[in-house]
Formats: C-alpha cells, sequence, structure tokens
C-alpha cells in the first residue's frame, strides 16, 4: 500500500507502521490516532484507511486525529471529503452557525460562558448525520472542552422504566421562530420562503402554523430510541432535556414563564401524547449524561470524528479565542419504530 509523505518520495507502508493508537483514559472513548512519521497526510490515510476507520469509529464512538498539522479551514474539509465527499448542509437549525466553506461550519456560536449539554446532533429531526467532524483551529485559553459520552453506556444505566416510558410515548417537539428572540424560521430553515418551509414540514411530519406576528410554531413527534443501522443496538437518543424548559438557568426559566405562555416559548419538549414529562425523570436523564461523560482539552489540529448515534458531545464553558470548526457526513433517516424492551 502507497502512502505520500510531505516532501518525500511514495513508499510502501503498513497501517500500523504510520500510526500509533491511544486512549487518554484505558479503553474509553476517545481512541487517539496519531502519526508515527512526519509529514503524513491524514486525508490520505483516511481515504487508504475508510474500513480500519469504520471498525475502529464502531468499536469506540469517537476517533481524535492528533499531531497531523491541520490548521486551516481547506485542511479540513479535504480530510472529511476523504472519507465522504458529500458533506450535508444545516437544515432546520437549532443553534447559531456560520458556514466558513461549503458545509463546514463554525461549532454553535453561543457566548463563551454557557454550558451546552451533552446531546446527539439534530436527534430532534427526522433525518441527522451518522458522522459529525470537529477540528481545533484555535484552542481556547481555559475551558472550552468539547465533553463526550457513549450513548450505549446511557442507554444502559438508565432506569427500564424510564426508558420504557420514553419509548411508548415518544418526545414532542415544540418550537416558535420569532424574529428578534432565538432563531427565526428563515434562518433556521435556510430559506425566505414561506412555501418552501411548507413543503419541508410536510415531508418531514412537522405540524406548523403560521402565526399573526409572522413568526412560525413547529410540532414533530421523534423517537426517544433508535436503533443504529450497522449494530441494531437499541441507543437512547433524542434531545428532551436539552429542549425543554427546565435546561435554562433559574432566573431566565422564571423570567421567561412570568411574560411567555408555555405553548409560545421558543422551545420545549413533551411526551408525544402531550403530557408533560416529569422534573424527576429530567434530571435522571441529566445525571446520567453526566455521570457517563469524559472530556479532553482540545489542541490546536486536532480532528475528531463521532459516530453521532453511538457518542453524545457536548460544550463546556471557556475563556479566550476559541476556534472548533464542524463538518456533517452520512445522511441517515430512521424508519420510525419503537423499539421493543
Amino acid at each position: 500500500m502507497k502512502f505520500e509523505l510531505k516532501k518525500t518520495q511514495a513508499m510502501d507502508f503498513k497501517s500500523s507502521d504510520l500510526i500509533k493508537r491511544d486512549f487518554f483514559s484505558s479503553g474509553q472513548l476517545p481512541l487517539i490516532i496519531s502519526p508515527k512519521v512526519r509529514g503524513l497526510d491524514l486525508s490520505q490515510w483516511i481515504s487508504k484507511e475508510k474500513k480500519y476507520v469504520d471498525e475502529e469509529l464502531l468499536r469506540y464512538g469517537a476517533i481524535l486525529f492528533r499531531g497531523f498539522d491541520i490548521t486551516q479551514v481547506g485542511q479540513f474539509e479535504n480530510v472529511v471529503k476523504s472519507y465522504n465527499p458529500a458533506l450535508l448542509s444545516y437544515k432546520e437549525r437549532s443553534t447559531p452557525r456560520t458556514a466558513v466553506s461549503n458545509n463546514v461550519y463554525t461549532a454553535t456560536e453561543y457566548p463563551a460562558d454557557q454550558f451546552i449539554p451533552l446531546h446527539n446532533e439534530n436527534s430532534y429531526s427526522h433525518q441527522f448525520p451518522l458522522k459529525l467532524w470537529f477540528c481545533c483551529l484555535i484552542p481556547s485559553e481555559t475551558g472550552g472542552e468539547t465533553p463526550l459520552a457513549d450513548s450505549r453506556k446511557v442507554t444502559k444505566n438508565l432506569r427500564k422504566e424510564l426508558i420504557d416510558i420514553f419509548n411508548e410515548k415518544q418526545v414532542m417537539y415544540c418550537r416558535n421562530f420569532t424574529t428578534g428572540i432565538d432563531l427565526d424560521w428563515k434562518t433556521a430553515f435556510q430559506t425566505d420562503s414561506r412555501a418552501d418551509v411548507e413543503d419541508y414540514c410536510l415531508k418531514a411530519g412537522i405540524e406548523f402554523k403560521w402565526k399573526n406576528d409572522g413568526g412560525l410554531q413547529t410540532k414533530q413527534i421523534r423517537p426517544a430510541i433508535i436503533k443504529h443501522p450497522v449494530t441494531n443496538a437499541p441507543i437512547w437518543f433524542n434531545q428532551a432535556h436539552l429542549f425543554h424548559v427546565s435546561s435554562l438557568n433559574e432566573s431566565l426559566k422564571r423570567d421567561l414563564l412570568e411574560t411567555t405562555a408555555k405553548d409560545s416559548l421558543t422551545r420545549n419538549a413533551y411526551f408525544g401524547d402531550g403530557d408533560e414529562i416529569p422534573g424527576s425523570m429530567l434530571d435522571e436523564i441529566r445525571e446520567t449524561y453526566q455521570n457517563c461523560q469524559t472530556q479532553f482539552k482540545w489542541e490546536k489540529s486536532d480532528v475528531l470524528l463521532v459516530d453521532n448515534i453511538f457518542t453524545c458531545h457536548a460544550r463546556n464553558h471557556f475563556t479566550g479565542q476559541r476556534k472548533v470548526i464542524v463538518a456533517m457526513s452520512d445522511l441517515h433517516k430512521p424508519i420510525p419504530e419503537k423499539i421493543a424492551s
């Protein structure tokens, strides 16, 4: 097998001659892959070793490529496209992001003092990326880690009774898009056309209602648990704890509920039948995520590949400049079903 090393001639190497494997904590995600030889081109290595990458990603849920000198947006884009040239656009948005290249985006642009809880990307949607790619171009001075948790472990550690209830009832995500508050519908759906939004909602099974003030209300019922398309393992996969109003800090939640009716909140979550989700259940879910998480400190040039079903991610608050960019690939649209317990 031939690999081109920068400033060297093509040479035949086994993969094991070129990279080394490691972990921050024994056997826990992420698997760390680093080059053994200087100048190893990560995009070329991934294109030659995609089967190996897939096997290790399936086993560990996340791979951190460290020490490959990825310092530019274009280099990162080439790495992702070496795995899958069809990068996904960020539609039905939930958080603010800016495109820095063709389907490469900034990480969520929330203020540095805000924590983003663990979640699986776009798990509120009818379709989502199977693979997430992160690249650290500028690490923060303090904080700013991207905590990870093995969703298989989360599923195992949640009470069976709680899982059975969510599996049966599913989750209803309610959103109110209002100009000047959170994302408006034009930003979320990446269009100025009401007809385009209506067409998207109809195809995605989203109930929608245009409001007199020009805003939009949507409701969609999604599964709380899905099967991994490769292993068929049932996995906890939803954002009930993140959409629910209780995820806000106490002062903001109090102010919102004093001025806004519950059905007019920018986002909230219910059981699929419209019943309230008990606070004790949401507390248990958040505690389970917390108990399962692991984290590492970003280094410049780090590239992180995540299986979006097997691994959830978060963002710690930080100080200083932080530039982490994101790409998504491998679109997946699961068949709606309730998983046998």
